[in-house]
């Protein structure tokens, strides 16, 4: 990726930040694209090699979604009209406070009715432990328990500074989570074979200018850091034509 493009992409960012300080959501003149067409609200969606598409009004970060069917490490409808898509560390403290705090209320306000989908994305800034912890996570995800792991994870995360994710930690994360084989998941989260996915989310963050975790693209438009539900309630219900 070139040098300007990529400093377009941070500048993104941090309007994005402005906005949120500034608590006002303003219109974004520029519209990027990630499928190079022009993009309308429209809750139709086409299958096609694993994935659905669905042309929606995109903010400036364009479609960032993937809209993987029976993808273990997203939440809510396929076809929903609003995609978060949510870049996450284990060990940020600011994640685990989205996830206790946040989260939940989107799932029972926009998930359970088909509105929203939630997709995670691996972004792991704090050193070999957030890199093994995603591991963790995908290979609590290959026995379809992502999302109680990742729970199990947050519950226990500190207010401030980094979790100690060792891999007696992680092991017993999955334990609490209720993964059926141990040891497979140890196996798993010990290998490499998820090292691919986890670096080309990262790689995706990267290209994206992205400062921090959490920091989440809604329909495209950027929010940085865990802020109040308003925030997302009122990106989800613009994004959604409410």
């Amino acid at each position: 990726m070139s040098t300007s493009r990529s400093t377009r992409r941070r500048d993104i960012w941090l309007l994005g930040i402005a906005v949120l300080v500034a608590a006002v959501l303003v219109g974004v003149l520029m519209v990027g694209t990630r499928a190079g067409s022009d993009s309308e609200a429209d809750s139709e969606g086409a299958t096609s090699g694993g994935a659905t598409s669905v042309i929606q009004q995109t903010g400036p970060l364009g479609d960032l979604s993937r809209r993987t069917v029976d993808d273990p490490m997203a939440l809510g409808a396929v076809d929903a009209p609003v995609v978060l898509v949510a870049f996450s560390d284990f060990r940020c403290p600011f994640c685990a406070q989205f996830n206790r705090e946040t989260e939940p209320q989107l799932i029972d306000r926009y998930v359970d009715d088909g509105t929203l989908r939630i997709e995670w994305r691996d972004l792991p800034i704090f050193g070999q432990q957030s890199f093994d912890a995603a591991r963790a996570g995908r290979a609590a995800a290959a026995q379809g328990k992502f999302w109680e792991f990742t729970h199990a994870v947050y519950a226990d995360a500190p207010e401030t500074g980094h979790a100690d994710l060792t891999m007696d930690e992680l092991k017993a994360y999955a334990q609490q989570a209720r993964v059926p084989d141990l040891e497979r998941f140890t196996a798993d989260a010990t290998g490499t074979s998820f090292d691919s996915a986890i670096t080309e989310d990262f790689d995706e963050a990267q290209s994206l200018g992205i400062p921090a975790t959490p920091a989440f693209s809604v329909n495209g438009d950027p929010v940085v850091g865990a802020q109040p539900l308003s925030t997302f309630v009122d990106l989800i219900d613009n994004a959604a034509g409410a």
